[in-house]
């Protein structure tokens, strides 16, 4: 995605910041509402995008859409208008968030299966991914029907594979190269 690395450096400026004033709770309520409109709304970020958009309009835009936003929000709406990096919001808003559970000893465990974990499965998987990390974990669950059975965890950069799918690849990877079983 465009501007990574930018958008990292204002998600680690804005929680400094939030950190410094004690109202990274607000900033994260704020933060969240973004990531959400603009998964929701695929047009809205194209339309932040847009270089031929003036950045007033985008601004007014995003006011619009966050009303009550906290102080902290507008100065990071404000920072970014001023250096024609609204575009950035969406990225800065999911950077922000996982640094912000980062700094609180939490991680985000995503766990993609065939079908909706079960809440006994949830718990049995929750155990699981405790013992590959120290922090507190939070379950994810999305839901990929092309998995045909099992499922993926990930933590951070780690991915355990135990999906059907993976299992038939490397199957037939093993029946292509040596033409048997």
């Amino acid at each position: 995605m465009i501007g990574r690395r930018a958008a990292l450096r204002y998600a680690k400026a804005i929680l400094a910041y939030a950190e410094e004033n004690n109202s990274s709770g607000a900033l994260a309520k704020d933060m969240n509402q973004i990531k959400e409109l603009l998964n929701e709304n695929k047009i809205l970020q194209m339309a932040l995008e847009n270089p031929l958009l003036v950045i007033e309009k985008k601004k007014s835009i995003i006011n619009e859409l966050l009303p009550n936003a906290c102080e902290e929000s507008r100065k990071l709406l404000a920072l970014l208008a001023q250096n024609n990096r609204l575009s950035l919001l969406g990225e800065t808003s999911k950077k922000f968030l996982s640094l912000l559970e980062e700094s609180k000893g939490e991680i985000k465990a995503v766990v993609t299966s065939a079908v909706p974990l079960s809440p006994d499965l949830e718990i049995k998987v929750l155990e699981k991914a405790k013992q590959y990390s120290n922090k507190k974990v939070h379950i994810v669950n999305k839901v990929d029907p092309n998995l045909l059975g099992g499922f993926i965890l990930k933590i951070g950069d780690m991915q355990y594979d135990a999906s059907v799918l993976h299992k038939l690849k490397v199957f037939k990877t093993k029946l292509t190269k040596t033409n048997t079983i």
